[in-house]
């Protein structure tokens, strides 16, 4: 498909960057003296220049740009694969999936769990097909749904970058080389902490040319020194540092290397990749504002929020 046909689109898109908002913006944010006052600035940044306030909204005008691009549906696959663990749970425990089930999704709850229910799993994409079985026998089977869910993030980690391969460009193969990397790091150290054996990490960890699943998983194994030491000796020597400092410094790592990516985007006229960047941009700005949200519920001072911020596309 020719990357021309969105050419109005990332016009449009162009236009919208405008609005995101910008470091000024956010210092302004994080001093503000009270809930109040900052739900009055985010209020007068919506009603004057901030076109969507949801993913949701973000995601129906962006697929309304690209209805049919394989490629930008990527993003959402997170989505998909985390409401799949929901819909099967909630019926393990008969519960009532819309609390769990998130959105924008590819996949809508109905579909679901009707597939889940009739276990009539070719309703489902093709690519969460043989994980929804796989996920639901086993967690019936064994009761496990640590090992279920594990299934299902790798699998969906494993889609991702096929799909990537298949659909997307140069940018969403990074896309998902990223998201993996960083979804499996959070993995391994988190096995190591809680000391799993190397056959349940192995199942646990999807792989990457960067880090293969083996070698990730002997070193989560072998205890968290043995990750920081793999970390090290890689292209990623600043997240260990990062993660030996604090997990949620690294988690901010996971967030800015994805907007890092979307930059890139920034001079290219054609194609679904600008589209992909502003989703990706206002997933960021959405983020920022729950964290500042809960900082000042909670009383944080002005210094932890600045730390905590995510980088901003603009």
């Amino acid at each position: 498909m020719s990357g021309t046909k969105y050419a109005k689109a990332v016009g449009a898109v162009r236009a919208m960057e405008s609005s995101l908002l910008s470091r000024n913006d956010i210092d302004q944010l994080i001093a503000a003296r009270s809930q109040a006052e900052l739900n009055a600035l985010l209020a007068a940044k919506k009603n004057t220049d901030t076109p969507q306030s949801t993913l949701a909204e973000v995601w129906e005008l962006v697929s309304n740009y690209a209805p049919d691009s394989a490629g930008l549906k990527i993003l959402l696959y997170r989505n998909d694969f985390h409401n799949l663990k929901a819909v099967i749970k909630a019926m393990i425990h008969n519960r009532d999936p819309k609390l769990y089930y998130i959105e924008p999704s590819n996949v809508s709850l109905e579909l679901l769990t009707e597939a889940i229910g009739k276990k009539e799993y070719e309703l489902l994409p093709k690519h969460m097909r043989k994980t929804a079985e796989e996920a639901y026998e086993l967690v019936t089977e064994t009761l496990d749904g640590q090992l279920s869910d594990s299934l299902i993030d790798r699998s969906c980690l494993e889609a991702m970058q096929l799909d990537a391969k298949r659909f997307g460009g140069e940018f969403m193969q990074k896309y998902a080389e990223l998201t993996t990397i960083a979804a499996d790091i959070k993995t391994a150290y988190r096995c190591s902490l809680m000391k799993k054996q190397y056959l349940f990490i192995e199942k646990a960890v999807c792989g990457t040319s960067e880090f293969e699943r083996e070698t990730l998983a002997r070193a989560s194994a072998e205890g968290t020194d043995a990750v920081f030491a793999l970390l090290e000796s890689s292209s990623y020597s600043e997240a260990a540092a990062l993660l030996k400092d604090s997990p949620a410094k690294f988690e901010k790592w996971c967030d800015d290397i994805i907007v890092e990516l979307a930059e890139t985007a920034r001079m290219q006229a054609f194609g679904i990749e600008p589209l992909a960047a502003y989703y990706i941009a206002k997933e960021a700005e959405i983020k920022d504002i729950r964290i500042l949200t809960v900082c000042k519920e909670s009383g944080t001072d002005s210094t932890a929020i600045t730390e905590r911020m995510r980088k901003l596309y603009v």
